[in-house]
């Protein structure tokens, strides 16, 4: 009988030893360490019969044929936004996101919408509660098949009988190959049942969607090299104390990163948001100081989000500067332009800056509005509710253009603002726009024109 082997491998980030060590070299993390079995087999391949199949040939780049990728549409608009059209044959999708934030709500709703025949295979709930949040989403699909297993070849029999167009997994930490004997949820058993997943997904071009659960830290639980493995990752996040979520790309084989889904979580499902800003805005009956709405970019999405500052003199000898979804370096970077080009005494005072929406914004167009809001707060004079802004602000006090201006424009125009703050040097196309475009090149020239 051959003698059982083990090795040692890290619970965090997946780094394997010789021997057991009380802190992992790799992430410097303690007592993370775990002792695992592993066993290697002859055949590792997802059918139960071995296939013979020929090596590959290396071609000339110019005889590679350059077929467009078929996507699959999967009914749902942001979900295709934030995947780049759609689900493209062969790719494995991870999808990850704090427990009882919708992922699973999410993936069976889709399962429900998709006219193609989907294999929902779930190792933490039964069938009959799959059936019962099915029955609370109201959508039906008669080619959705539910399916409670945790072994990995009883899947793979599955698959073989129904043949299905899209698989999801529900998650990926609960399966387990008989090829490691070591516990569900282990690197080992993550990593070995996922490679044999993406085995099966690009040999029979068959798109593959997996649940992934993530660490206190945030990120994915298992190896980093799960994220490796696979062609799409997904984060879903949101405040679970308030009902709106984002779905955002951290990788993308298949189209940009850039890309956004916001949802709204009803006791019906996810309902899709197809105008963000309707939540990034506040309903306010009278004028407020200290907010003014920028025109920032998503994307390919223009959105008009509402920022707000809190200017007040300082209590104790050091003024605090506090910044929530935005960059506090940048934050500090505008209030030293405003004190020396500018000449507002700011040293002296607490600010405090806040994105509305709960969203974090790295476009540096929303820095004008960023000046324009900590002013209104400061001079205790409001902005007018239908004024907006969209540019950079430079370390000199002048105001820089912004890229695709046009996009931000109609966007303001279509939801009712009748005036729009730029840089003079943004070069816009001659079109009867019903929002007055008013263009200045330096900070002193926008406390002109409010104030």
């Amino acid at each position: 009988m051959a003698k059982t082997k083990t090795t040692f491998f890290c619970q965090n980030c997946g780094a394997q030893f010789p021997k057991w060590i009380g802190k992992c070299t790799s992430c410097n993390e303690w007592n993370t360490i775990v002792e695992e079995i592993i066993q290697k087999e002859e055949s590792r391949n997802w059918k139960q019969s071995t296939s013979v199949k020929k090596a590959n040939k290396a071609l000339k780049i110019k005889d590679i044929s350059t077929l467009q990728e078929d996507r699959i549409p999967t009914n749902n608009n942001e979900l295709n936004r934030v995947l780049g059209g759609g689900l493209v044959n062969g790719s494995v999708v991870l999808l990850g996101g704090e427990p009882g934030i919708g992922k699973s709500t999410l993936l069976l709703q889709i399962a429900l919408l998709m006219q193609s025949k989907v294999l929902y295979v779930s190792g933490e709930e039964s069938q009959s509660q799959i059936k019962l949040r099915a029955e609370r989403l109201k959508s039906k699909n008669e080619n959705c098949l539910i399916l409670t297993e945790t072994k990995t070849q009883n899947i793979f029999k599955t698959i073989e009988e129904t043949t299905p167009d899209v698989v999801v997994i529900d998650s990926i930490q609960t399966l387990h190959t008989d090829y490691i004997e070591a516990s569900p949820g282990s690197i080992s058993q993550i990593r070995e049942a996922t490679a044999e997943l993406i085995k099966y997904a690009k040999e029979t071009n068959t798109p593959v969607v997996l649940i992934g659960h993530i660490t206190k830290e945030g990120t994915i639980a298992g190896p980093k090299i799960l994220e490796h493995m696979v062609d799409v990752v997904l984060q879903f996040e949101g405040d679970r104390n308030h009902t709106y979520r984002i779905l955002r790309a951290q990788k993308n084989r298949f189209g940009s990163t850039a890309e956004l889904g916001i949802y709204e979580m009803l006791n019906t499902g996810l309902r899709e948001v197809s105008n963000p800003s309707e939540i990034l805005i506040s309903e306010k009956d009278s004028d407020l100081t200290g907010t003014a709405i920028s025109a920032t970019l998503e994307g390919m999405r223009p959105l008009m989000i509402e920022v707000q500052a809190l200017v007040s003199t300082a209590v104790y000898g050091t003024p605090q500067r506090s910044a929530t979804g935005y960059n506090i370096k940048r934050l500090n970077m505008l209030l030293a332009v405003l004190e020396k080009r500018a000449g507002f005494r700011l040293g002296a005072k607490d600010v405090f800056l806040n994105i509305a929406g709960g969203i974090k914004v790295e476009d540096p167009a929303i820095d004008l509005a960023v000046v324009c809001s900590i002013l209104s707060s400061n001079e205790e004079e409001a902005i007018p509710q239908d004024v907006c802004f969209a540019a950079e602000v430079g370390l000199s006090g002048e105001i820089r253009a912004v890229n695709r201006i046009e996009q931000r424009i109609i966007e303001a125009e279509k939801l009712g603002f009748k005036k729009i703050i730029l840089s003079k040097f943004n070069k816009i196309a001659k079109k009867n726009y019903q929002i007055e475009i008013i263009k200045v090149s330096k900070v002193e020239d926008v406390v002109k024109v409010l104030f």
